[in-house]
């Protein structure tokens, strides 16, 4: 089961509330509050979409540049003693601490 719906580059979350009988989320990995319901998935679905069209429209109309989400730069901190070794093996294989993790995330990941 997957908890998570994409529309036009943005994802959101797909959550339920027992309670209420509803179907709820908001856009994740931006700052913006976008949220939504449904009764059922395909309304949800529906509500998912307008929401972010309709953000999409306030930002042209307020002539602000959207939020774009995962922009492909985070931090992490390690420790002193792991970042001088990933250098190291980065100089080793001819690449730059950036490619080097870059490409160890990407054998890593598994959708």
């Amino acid at each position: 089961m997957k908890n998570i719906m994409e529309y036009k580059g943005y994802l959101g979350s797909v959550e339920f509330s027992e309670e209420d009988e509803i179907f709820f989320g908001k856009v994740l990995g931006i700052r913006s509050l976008i949220s939504y319901e449904g009764d059922n998935a395909k309304d949800l679905i529906a509500d998912f979409h307008n929401s972010v069209d309709e953000y999409l429209k306030w930002c042209e109309d307020e002539g602000r540049k959207p939020e774009k989400a995962y922009k492909g730069s985070f931090n992490i901190r390690i420790s002193p003693k792991l970042h001088k070794q990933l250098v190291i093996c980065a100089m080793s294989h001819d690449m730059t601490l950036n490619g080097y993790i870059q490409e160890i995330l990407e054998k890593a990941v598994v959708l």
